[in-house]
């Protein structure tokens, strides 16, 4: 047991760094960070080439590591992050999702994908109390972490730019009226998050053996819930919800074993809001619109679209490119249309209902599952299994996600995050090897498994939800959920129960998830939860946000663009996903309501 006490305050101790740097940054800016997350692989990789390959001293090669990330922190902030901050809260995070993907790319590029054994520069297991075993580098990477604490709170304390940090993170437009330089105090928040982000990087290598580009998002992940348990903005707090996390995660692994590790993390961080919104020592948000969705709307005039185009698109997409269009197009077709379906469902709670819910994952995994079950076990046919599967997503997720309601500003989208991955988790607890030999569709005895085939089938089910989301944004329903999205309190002061439509909405998004994920597994023919990860759910995001967050046929021209335009890229994989960032700041730099606008 003091073993795993041991484990949890190392594994405590990185997520404290990254908290901290994650808390700062959103105290200052508003901001979610994802690539704080890059950091942590970057810091890794970096301690990696100077240690291994270069042959330099592990104390010389880490003032190295963190300088080269204080220096990238400031670029990214000064050239993407902070001229979208000042204005747009959700484009600025989209703009760091964005970062993050660009740096763990090229880091891949430049490191290589694979797994890289870290030298052993200390002792692992040369100390020991009693039967408690532990080593010299466990005792140093609590000792920088104290002192770096230490001296972040004398620095916040004290210092003339800590303070004005405080005041900034206090009430910015009260600091930039008393004359503090809140740019300049941005950019020293920024610098510090990811220079932690770097340690932290660090120390997980030193902790785990291996380092590995990728490895951010995972350890960045739990930093993060470590830094909302605590309460976002923070810093105590931070440092709190990183050790609690660390030590609940090490026992929960104790317990119930290595699978149950994002179950726990969530269940928690979910509790944790419903029982204390805001974190331990956050803030209770008290704002009545979502900072994420709310500012996002409105920006720019919608470009009209003449009748004559709904026609001629539906003949293109629906006689010319099943004609014209070999195998490889068809096929590449499948999923711009799959995914258009699930975005097309979202704009209903993105951009009717004013949340935006960062966990899509898990009802596309719920619908896949439910939809492969039925017809392997229940002998259901796809056309009955396809509703099921959408029912079936509706039903899990809105009864999973009742509690969440009642949070609101970032942590809703928070809770939704959460719930999405810890579904994922519940679903490899119980299936975690996957499902093969998932049976094709079939239309009276005749299999349907060639491109074209699929291809139709979707393209069909794409018309279906266009039309449905249609009707739903003209009917009273629809005028009720906008309205929420629009002023909740002006909603609730005409006795719209915005709790309850929130709710509502995200089912309907949910069920259109399922029916993608239905799609999908019988497509693939074979499903496995690593299929259902945080990318995808922020995929959908990214394309609801590019086509205009509350324009349905908007979903199809984003997934277009991120689906079917980034495949002439898929020979360099990395290449790819480094243009798919690059992309994705651009729109929301000049196009921030989206390549289709619509006034809120």
């Amino acid at each position: 047991m003091l073993n795993t006490l041991i484990d949890g305050l190392l594994r405590g101790n990185v997520y404290a760094l990254g908290a901290v740097g994650i808390s700062l940054v959103f105290g200052v800016m508003n901001v979610v960070n994802f690539a704080q997350f890059s950091f942590f692989g970057l810091g890794a990789m970096l301690a990696w080439f100077f240690v291994a390959q270069e042959g330099l001293p592990f104390w010389l090669a880490l003032p190295l590591v963190l300088a080269i990330c204080a220096a990238l922190g400031l670029v990214i902030n000064i050239s993407v992050v902070r001229p979208l901050a000042k204005f747009l809260p959700l484009a600025a995070m989209l703009s760091t999702y964005a970062v993050s993907q660009i740096l763990d790319n090229v880091s891949q590029i430049a490191f290589g994908a694979q797994f890289r054994v870290f030298p052993k520069v200390m002792p692992t297991s040369n100390l020991h109390i009693g039967n408690m075993r532990f080593g010299t580098s466990d005792v140093v990477m609590l000792a920088i972490t104290a002192v770096v604490m230490v001296v972040m709170s004398l620095f916040l304390k004290f210092g003339k730019i800590g303070r004005a940090i405080r005041a900034t993170a206090q009430d910015q437009e009260a600091a930039l009226q008393m004359g503090i330089p809140v740019g300049q105090v941005q950019h020293v928040s920024f610098v510090i998050a990811s220079t932690l982000g770097g340690l932290a990087g660090v120390f997980i290598a030193l902790y785990v053996g291996v380092a590995n580009p990728t490895s951010g998002l995972d350890i960045g992940l739990t930093a993060f819930v470590a830094a909302t348990l605590g309460g976002l903005g923070s810093l105590v707090g931070g440092v709190i919800g990183g050790f609690v996390l660390g030590i609940l995660e090490a026992f929960g692994i104790y317990f119930f074993g290595d699978t149950s590790r994002e179950i726990i993390i969530f269940v928690i961080l979910i509790v944790v809001l419903i029982l204390r919104p805001g974190g331990l020592l956050g803030k209770v948000p008290l704002i009545s619109t979502e900072p994420l969705t709310g500012t996002f709307l409105g920006k720019g005039r919608p470009l009209r679209i003449p009748r004559w185009v709904w026609p001629a698109a539906f003949v293109v997409g629906g006689i010319v490119i099943p004609l014209v269009a070999n195998d490889y197009v068809l096929t590449t077709g499948t999923q711009v249309l799959i995914y258009a379906v699930i975005a097309a469902g979202f704009t209903v709670t993105a951009g009717q209902s004013g949340v935006l819910a960062l966990g899509q994952a898990g009802p596309i995994a719920i619908g896949a599952y439910t939809s492969a079950l039925v017809t392997m076990n229940l002998h259901f046919s796809f056309w009955a299994a396809l509703p099921v599967a959408g029912l079936s997503a509706a039903i899990i997720a809105s009864v999973l996600a009742s509690p969440i309601w009642g949070v609101k500003g970032h942590y809703i989208s928070i809770a939704t995050l959460g719930l999405g991955i810890a579904i994922v988790a519940i679903i490899q607890l119980v299936e975690p090897q996957g499902i093969y030999n998932i049976p094709v569709p079939q239309w009276f005895g005749a299999v349907l498994s060639t491109p074209v085939a699929y291809y139709l089938i979707d393209f069909g089910v794409l018309v279906v939800t266009l039309l449905v989301m249609w009707r739903i944004r003209r009917s009273h329903l629809g005028k009720v959920i906008s309205s929420v999205g629009s002023d909740e309190v002006a909603a609730l002061a005409s006795g719209v129960r915005g709790r309850n439509y929130k709710a509502l909405a995200f089912a309907i998004s949910a069920f259109f998830a399922g029916v993608g994920g239905s799609l999908l597994a019988h497509q693939y023919t074979y499903i496995d939860p690593t299929i259902f990860t945080m990318l995808m759910s922020l995929l959908v995001v990214t394309i609801v946000i590019m086509g205009g967050v509350s324009l349905p046929y908007g979903a199809v021209v984003g997934s277009i663009i991120l689906i079917g335009a980034m495949e002439l890229l898929r020979f360099t994989p990395e290449l790819r996903i480094i243009v798919y960032g690059l992309v994705l700041i651009l729109v929301v730099r000049f196009r921030p309501g989206g390549i289709l606008v619509r006034n809120s």
